[in-house]
């Protein structure tokens, strides 16, 4: 698998990351677009321009223009993205984190950042239906 670069449409990359796992379904939020599993949010991607909307804006750090995508996480890999460049904790929860949208984002990372969140939202059983990590 490449790990592919470069300027892309996040909402509609994201979709299909999102859309391809068990029982998930999109829909709009108050900004932006989510992705839920049975009535949970695993991933939430919205663009901050102007400073709007300001709690996202604040907790990402930048007036925008920039496309922001929310997850959970849990662990160790918490801790370690919690510290990365690009990432931030917005202060909703224990396990929610934030990453900023760029050009340099390695599209197979963010799959297995999706896939992770989902992880921890979704129930076992449907968990049990994807490929075990190589």
């Amino acid at each position: 698998m490449s790990h592919e670069r470069g300027p892309m449409n996040w909402e509609t990359t994201i979709r299909r990351m999102c859309l391809a796992l068990p029982e998930t379904y999109e829909e709009q939020a108050w900004v932006g677009t989510r992705w839920r599993v049975r009535g949970r949010t695993f991933a939430h991607v919205l663009e901050i321009v102007g400073g709007t909307p300001p709690a996202f804006a604040k907790a990402a750090g930048t007036d925008g223009p920039a496309h922001v995508l929310i997850f959970r996480s849990s662990g160790t890999e918490l801790d370690a993205l919690s510290s990365r460049a690009g990432f931030f904790a917005p202060g909703w929860g224990p396990e929610i984190l934030g990453m900023t949208l760029a050009a340099s984002v390695d599209r197979v990372e963010l799959g297995e950042l999706i896939t992770e969140s989902y992880c921890t939202r979704a129930p076992k059983k449907l968990v049990a239906l994807l490929d075990p990590p190589e």
